[in-house]
């Protein structure tokens, strides 16, 4: 579940970034840590979520508009959404509530966050 503070941590990360901070100095003073995201992405989640994409269903990207179709609650809360899918899982796409402590989960969701905002440019 996200945090009040994640929330704030992610925002907080977006804006510095959007100023020119590096993501890793930004996540380091907000408590989400979005490069050890990406890398946690990268060892769990990149064989079927490549550069955002689906390789079991092409339709459910990792977009900002995908996103926004299939999770629920996206509109309200980003962050929670995803983390949600994350612990969760769904259809073919498996749980990792138990597998990637609750830190691990708050810093993938907020790396693909981040990606999907940018449009996962590759």
């Amino acid at each position: 579940m996200l945090h009040p503070m994640s929330l704030f941590a992610l925002l907080l990360c977006i804006g510095l970034n959007l100023l020119g901070v590096s993501p890793a100095i930004a996540a380091s003073t907000s408590g989400v840590d979005v490069e050890h995201g990406g890398q946690l992405f990268s060892a769990n989640c990149a064989a079927c979520h490549m550069g955002g994409g689906n390789v079991i269903s092409a339709s459910r990207t990792l977009s900002q508009s995908d996103l926004q179709a299939h999770l629920n609650e996206y509109g309200d809360d980003h962050i929670e959404a995803i983390e949600h899918q994350i612990e969760n899982g769904k259809n073919a796409m498996p749980s990792f509530e138990g597998k990637l402590s609750e830190q691990d989960i708050i810093d993938v969701a907020a790396y693909v966050e981040l990606k999907a905002e940018k449009g996962w440019q590759r």
